[in-house]
């Protein structure tokens, strides 16, 4: 890093998931940076805390099994020393076969990391327009109104956005433990969830009364909610059953008397002591008054104590096939790439993944090195090249999965695909690795 005066300095703008990312990747490829954060003079309507990568929605970072999409996807960025995913791993707490982590460690840790790293300089300031010289802008998806004027301008592209939704979380000792019961889906993992059964009537009342529930009402007109995190509010609108083959499936949470209730709720822990839970699967919209009457009608939480009430706010991004590359540099200014939920990409490990990739590629374009393009056949490359390469007329973000991929090559069992898909990819991984293109 003897080197690291000589060369420019990178602006990154948002110390979110992508932003914490790829600030480091930089720093530690000897590349100084000026880290913009605008938190400690005023907050989004979805952050609470002036912490660095805060977790604004669930806790979980999903699936860690390598033959899931997103497992492998944090399998890759592991091999290539992701900074948030070594804090998660440290921070994790018990989630069965998931990633679930201590919201609250896990921001102050990376934070620590971020502020006292000597190649990074933070500025707890807001950026209101696209600087010159290098920049990554990785604002997330609650950008502020005048960078993103901003935005559009050097875009020459309108906003797009929906609505995305968090979960209530409720004190851990406001469980009643004499009906919920510790278990896992199938058992698999340690019995982490805390499982509030429910018989058919009691579902059959507690979803009437949730149908006809007060919300809050966005200000925009039409209400354009992502799939991936629907408020269970409307789910439940979409159907009587919807909710009983999603968040409240009972298959594989027999209660320990052997049977299989009706339904479950689902309680997952948010903090490293077990004194905090989120509801799975639960984000909305509900007003809070409405949130704490539905959620006391669910069993075992008559008494629940709600410390943080599920919001629903307005994310935007961009259209991403029209202004960015499969290495997310702007196609019309190359001197800025855009990583995060903002260029696209939907969920916490995909918003690493394209701070990665980011970096790497600004840290190529300071040396005077060829891009780096991953490959297809990898999560990191698969998501990418869908966000450069999918029809501008029906983009929509999406989280990573195996329709993403290349299909594979040769004879194979059915059963072995994800399995085959991983292996395919791990090796790409560690021969790129290999040949030293990450140095």
């Amino acid at each position: 890093m003897g080197d690291s005066l000589n060369k420019p300095f990178v602006t990154v703008i948002g110390a979110g998931l992508a932003g914490v990312e790829a600030s480091y990747q930089l720093a530690k490829r000897g590349i100084p940076v000026r880290l913009y954060e605008m938190k400690k003079l005023h907050h989004s309507p979805a952050h609470q805390s002036d912490a660095f990568a805060e977790l604004v929605c669930s806790n979980s970072f999903r699936s860690d099994a390598i033959e899931n999409a997103v497992g492998l996807l944090k399998a890759e960025l592991r091999l290539l020393d992701s900074v948030v995913m070594r804090i998660a791993d440290i921070n994790r707490v018990p989630a069965g076969t998931s990633l679930a982590v201590d919201r609250i460690a896990f921001s102050d840790q990376l934070t620590e990391i971020i502020r006292h790293h000597p190649l990074i300089d933070v500025f707890d300031a807001e950026m209101c327009v696209i600087p010159d010289g290098e920049v990554i802008i990785a604002t997330g998806p609650l950008t502020s109104e005048p960078l993103f004027a901003d935005l559009k301008k050097v875009t020459g592209e309108d906003t797009l956005y929906f609505f995305d939704a968090a979960a209530p979380v409720i004190m851990g000792d406001s469980i009643d433990m004499t009906i919920a019961y510790q278990k896992s889906r199938y058992d698999k993992g340690e019995a982490s969830y805390r499982n509030c059964p429910m018989t058919k009537g009691e579902y059959d009342h507690w979803y009437n009364e949730l149908v006809k529930a007060q919300c809050v009402i966005p200000k925009d007109y039409e209400l354009k909610v992502f799939e991936g995190c629907m408020p269970f509010e409307e789910m439940a609108k979409r159907g009587r059953e919807t909710l009983l083959y999603g968040p409240m499936k009972p298959v594989g949470l027999e209660m320990p008397s052997g049977i299989q209730p009706y339904a479950v709720v689902q309680l997952r822990m948010d903090d490293i002591f077990g004194k905090l839970y989120n509801i799975v699967g639960f984000q909305t919209h509900l007003t809070f008054s409405e949130q704490l009457r539905i959620v006391r009608m669910i069993p075992g939480l008559a008494n629940a104590k709600i410390v943080r009430y599920g919001v629903m706010h307005k994310n935007t991004y961009i259209n991403a096939p029209k202004i960015i590359d499969e290495c997310y540099q702007m196609k019309k200014e190359p001197r800025i790439f855009i990583a995060g939920q903002l260029s696209g990409v939907e969920g916490y490990v995909e918003s690493v993944g394209s701070g990665m990739i980011a970096a790497l590629n600004m840290a190529r374009r300071i040396t005077k090195e060829p891009k780096l393009v991953f490959p297809r056949e990898t999560a990191l490359g698969a998501q990418a090249y869908y966000l450069a390469n999918t029809s501008p007329s029906c983009f929509q973000p999406m989280n990573i999965n195996h329709g993403l991929f290349p299909e594979l090559v040769g004879k194979h069992h059915k059963k072995d695909r994800k399995a085959l898909y991983a292996q395919r990819s791990i090796g790409i991984i560690k021969n790129m690795m290999e040949a030293h293109l990450f140095d």
